[in-house]
C-alpha cells in the first residue's frame, strides 16, 4: 500500500537439479523457504542442542508482520486482487513449468527465462502494492538469476535496476560459479562439455551469457579477464550498475554438514567451502557480506539458520550500519612471518554469532606484513533499535573479537618450531554500546562479566562532521602495542540505514 515502509519480498529458490529433482521442489508450496531447524551448535562441547528455528517465511510473518497471500497459488491471488499489501511475501515459482508432474510436457529451465519472470513478477508487484521498489532474497543459484535480471534483462529492455530492486540478500550463491578442489579442473570442463543435469550454468561461458547484458557481449567470446563474481560499479561509465552498497552475501564455512551425494560433494568442492560453494565464490566483491559456520543446505543449513534470518532481518530492515576497521596497524616485518586475523561478531540478545572469520574455517582476514601503516577493514554490521532485547531504555550492544595470528615459514613451509597451536599474539574483545551516544570498552578492562556491565562515562566523541553519520578511533589495550603499533585503533564508523 502507499505509504508503507515495507517492501514486497520475492524468495528465489536455487538449482534443483534433474527433472526428478525439480518434480521433488516443486512440490513445496513455497520452495523451500519455509524450511526450519531444529539444531543450534551452542551446546556445552561443541554438541548440538534443540533450538527451534520456525523459517524465514514464518519470522517474516511472526517478526516483521509480513503476510503470504496464496488464493490457489500466489499467481492466481494477484490475478484475481487489484491491490495488495505491501508488506507480503512472494515466492517465484520458476521451476514449475520445467516439472513433469502437470501432465504437460516439462520446459527446458534457462537462467534468462526465470529472470524474464522475475521481472514480469517485479512489475506486477509494484503495480498492486504501490511499492516503488521489491526486495530479493536468493538461495544459490537464485542469486544468479536475480543478478540475470540485474546485469541483463533489465539492461537489455533500457531499465535502471534501481528502479524496480531495493536490496537483495543472497544465501550461498554461487557468484563465482562453482568450482573443485579436486580433480585438476577435468570434472569442470566434463561439466560444461556435457551439461550434465544443467549443471554447465556453473561454468564461466555459460555465467557470461547470462550475467553480460547484449550491449556489452564480446563478438569473440569472454574475455580472459573476465571474473563471474564481480559486478561493475555504479558510475559514469555504468550509470544504471545496481549499487553494490544494497547487496549482501551470507557466506557459508561449514562443509561438513552438507550431506548431499554422501558427503562426495563437500569432499570434491573442497575445506574452504559450504559443501558446494567455495568461499571465495560465494560473494561479490565490493558487496555487504558476513561468514557463517553453516552449510549449503540441509539440517545445518544457511537458509533454514538463525544466522542467515538475524543477517536478513537487519539487513532488509535495520536503521544504522556499523562499520569496524582496523586502522593505523603497523606488524613487524618479520621475514617468512604471515600475519592473521580472527573477527567474530556477536549481538547482544542472540543466541549465534552474526559472523565468524576464522583459520579454522578457512576464511581468516590476512593482515600486511609489509611494516606499513594500514588499514584492514573488519566487518560492517547492521542494528535495528527497534530490536533491543530489554525494552527501549537499554542501548544496541555488540561485541567484537579480534585475534591476531602468526605463522611462520622457513623454506616454504611452516614452521612448528615455536608454535602454539590456535594460540594467538592478541586477543581481545570490544564491546560497544550504542544509544543517545556510543561507548566501546575492551572485554580485558571490565571488571566482572559482561552481561553486568554498564557504559558510564562520556560517551565517544564524533569525528565526523558530516550530518547522519558518526565516527570515532578506540585505542587497542596497552598489550597489543608492542605488536600493532601506539597508533593503531578501532574504527567505528555509524551511518544511518533504510
Amino acid at each position: 500500500m502507499p505509504g508503507s515502509t515495507k517492501l514486497p519480498i520475492v524468495y528465489v529458490r536455487g538449482f534443483a537439479g534433474d527433472t526428478k529433482g525439480i518434480d521433488k521442489s516443486v512440490k513445496d508450496p513455497f520452495y523451500g523457504f519455509n524450511e526450519g531447524s531444529t539444531h543450534v551448535r551452542v551446546g556445552a562441547g561443541n554438541v548440538p542442542s534443540f533450538h527451534q528455528f520456525e523459517s524465514p517465511l514464518l519470522r517474516l510473518i511472526l517478526d516483521e508482520d509480513y503476510k503470504i497471500l496464496v488464493e490457489g497459488g500466489q499467481d492466481a491471488y494477484l490475478d484475481t486482487h487489484d491491490s495488495i499489501p505491501s508488506h507480503s511475501i512472494w515466492v517465484l515459482r520458476f521451476y514449475d513449468a520445467s516439472a513433469s508432474t502437470w501432465g504437460t510436457e516439462p520446459k527446458e529451465f534457462r537462467i534468462e527465462d526465470a529472470a524474464a519472470d522475475l521481472l514480469t513478477l517485479i512489475d506486477k508487484l509494484r503495480e498492486k502494492s504501490g511499492a516503488p521498489r521489491v526486495h530479493l532474497v536468493a538461495h544459490s543459484m537464485g542469486g544468479l538469476i536475480c543478478r540475470c535480471l540485474l546485469q541483463k534483462v533489465l539492461p537489455d529492455a533500457g531499465r535502471d535496476p534501481a528502479d524496480c530492486v531495493e536490496k537483495v540478500f543472497t544465501y550461498g550463491s554461487p557468484h563465482g560459479g562453482i568450482t573443485f578442489d579436486a580433480g585438476f579442473g577435468l570434472f569442470e570442463r566434463v561439466r560444461d562439455a556435457t551439461g550434465l543435469n544443467g549443471a554447465e550454468i556453473f561454468g564461466p561461458e555459460r555465467m557470461y551469457e547470462y550475467l553480460t547484458s547484449t550491449t556489452d557481449i564480446d563478438p569473440d567470446g569472454r574475455p580472459p579477464d573476465w571474473r563471474a563474481r564481480d559486478m561493475p560499479e555504479r558510475d559514469s561509465a555504468h550509470p544504471k550498475a545496481f549499487p553494490l552498497s544494497r547487496i549482501f552475501c551470507l557466506v557459508g564455512t561449514n562443509p561438513k554438514d552438507y550431506d548431499v551425494a554422501f558427503g562426495l560433494s563437500a569432499a570434491v568442492v573442497g575445506a574452504h567451502s559450504d559443501g558446494l560453494v567455495q568461499i571465495e565464490n560465494a560473494y561479490v566483491p565490493g558487496t555487504h557480506r558476513a561468514f557463517v559456520h553453516r552449510s549449503h543446505s540441509g539440517r545445518y543449513g544457511l537458509v533454514n539458520s538463525e544466522e542467515g534470518y538475524q543477517n536478513l532481518r537487519r539487513f532488509l530492515f535495520g536503521d544504522r550500519k556499523v562499520e569496524a576497521t582496523l586502522t593505523g596497524c603497523r606488524l613487524p616485518a618479520i621475514e617468512g612471518t604471515t600475519w592473521q586475523a580472527e573477527v567474530r561478531l556477536s549481538v547482544r540478545g542472540l543466541p549465534i554469532v552474526m559472523h565468524e572469520q576464522t583459520a579454522e574455517h578457512w576464511c581468516p582476514v590476512q593482515l600486511p606484513s609489509s611494516g606499513d601503516l594500514a588499514d584492514v577493514p573488519l566487518t560492517t554490521a547492521f542494528l535495528c533499535s527497534g530490536l533491543r532485547p530489554h525494552g527501549s531504555d537499554t542501548t544496541m550492544r555488540y561485541a567484537l573479537q579480534l585475534r591476531i595470528l602468526s605463522l611462520r615459514e622457513q623454506r616454504g613451509f611452516l614452521s612448528f618450531g615455536d608454535h602454539l597451536e590456535q594460540t594467538p599474539d592478541f586477543d581481545d574483545t570490544l564491546v560497544v554500546d550504542i544509544g543517545e551516544g556510543t561507548w566501546a570498552t575492551w572485554n580485558s578492562l571490565i571488571p566482572g562479566t559482561i552481561s553486568n556491565h554498564e557504559p558510564g562515562g562520556a560517551s565517544l566523541r564524533d569525528e565526523d562532521s558530516g550530518e547522519g553519520s558518526w565516527m570515532a578511533h578506540i585505542p587497542l589495550p596497552d598489550s597489543a602495542k608492542p605488536l600493532l603499533g601506539d597508533q593503531a585503533r578501532i574504527r567505528l564508523a555509524v551511518t544511518g540505514w533504510t
